[in-house]
């Protein structure tokens, strides 16, 4: 039997669908305040629903944090650590070393950037990891790219092992729309790139970069619809479409126009769905993360799968430069709803220029 390790960092994730920038700290309470629910319980489930491997046997987190999704199910697993009520990232990283300590042959952890790093100060690259997203903050590139390239990892994981980069992103500066990332270290996971989600990776600054994304902010704004409400994702090539129309746009949010007008600034999934529910055409103006290739289910998500179960394919714009996606193969969808995700799979424009477009296909 291989003993590995099974932790789940329950609050990762709540603030994104209520469009806060993370759960850390007090953030949990607003995040519970605006109706914030539980988002890694389903993506655990989701995983263990899909191992098929009958060679595992679990130290579990206690409760919630990994106990409580074992429960019913084949796998043989022991409990590591006492259930304190509300978790800390003391506790994380207090379980992980018992589990260390037992001898662990790998963790699976759930959450975002934030339990990557705790993990990363206890295991190191002592004990290798697979990482199931389930953050608002998800930009190192140690996370499997959905729950089910998470449990190919889990059914698939044998000797070989690859270092992969946690990112230290500041808190304070994300939630005043400001990314600001440094590397924080590494810590090995199996050696399935084609699972692994990659590393974000800067937008582009030079006068050139600048130059292509005022071209496409150019052709967006020339073929703007009467009547229809966008709604702007994040990122400098979408700010640029704003700046355009004289309006104010939160980097890091998503912001919804009529006729040139704003009509809610960084808005979360409830006031999308109320704008679905008072508008009759909505359309969606997003771009692709650098490095990955995530359009929805990474940095944006207040288009959750809710959202997205009401729009169409027509209804998405995908805006880039050519030098963000010529180093991507594909663009990405990760909603936590494997049937909404399936709306956008196959081949999708991308304005990279003006009047100029690429084709691309989208994975989920």
């Amino acid at each position: 039997m291989i003993t590995v390790g099974l932790l789940v960092n329950p609050i990762a994730g709540m603030g994104g669908a209520v469009g806060l920038k993370g759960t850390d700290g007090g953030m949990y309470l607003k995040a519970l305040a605006l109706g914030a629910t539980p988002v890694t319980p389903v993506r655990i489930q989701q995983v263990l629903s899909l191992v098929t491997r009958q060679d595992l046997h679990f130290l579990a987190a206690p409760g919630r944090m990994g106990e409580d999704y074992l429960k019913g199910l084949s796998f043989r697993y022991e409990v590591v650590g006492e259930s304190r009520g509300r978790t800390t990232s003391q506790d994380t990283k207090r379980i992980l070393a018992r589990m260390r300590a037992m001898g662990v042959a790998l963790v699976i952890f759930v959450g975002g950037d934030g339990t990557a790093r705790d993990v990363l100060d206890i295991l190191g690259t002592e004990v290798p990891v697979i990482g199931i997203p389930s953050g608002v903050k998800m930009f190192s590139s140690v996370f499997a790219l959905s729950p089910h390239a998470a449990a190919a990892m889990i059914n698939s994981f044998g000797e070989d092992f690859v270092e992969k980069e946690v990112l230290d992103i500041d808190e304070e500066a994300f939630r005043e729309n400001r990314l600001v990332s440094r590397l924080y270290g590494y810590v090995r996971v199996p050696d399935f790139d084609n699972f692994l989600q990659g590393r974000k990776e800067a937008s582009d600054v030079s006068s050139r970069g600048v130059d292509k994304k005022t071209e496409v902010a150019a052709y967006v704004l020339e073929h703007l619809e009467k009547d229809v409400v966008y709604l702007l994702g994040p990122g400098t090539t979408l700010k640029s479409i704003a700046d355009g129309l004289g309006v104010a746009k939160t980097l890091l949010g998503v912001d919804a126009y009529h006729d040139g007008v704003l009509i809610g600034e960084d808005v979360n999934e409830a006031a999308i769905l109320d704008i679905l529910d008072k508008y009759a055409k909505v359309k969606v103006v997003i771009t692709p993360i650098g490095g990955n290739g995530f359009i929805f289910g990474r940095g944006s998500k207040q288009l959750s799968a809710k959202v997205l179960s009401q729009l169409s394919k027509e209804d998405i714009l995908v805006v880039s430069t050519l030098d963000k996606v010529g180093g991507l193969r594909v663009l990405r969808v990760d909603s936590g709803d494997r049937a909404v995700d399936a709306r956008f799979k196959g081949p999708m424009p991308v304005l990279v220029g003006y009047a100029e477009e690429i084709m691309m296909e989208v994975e989920v």
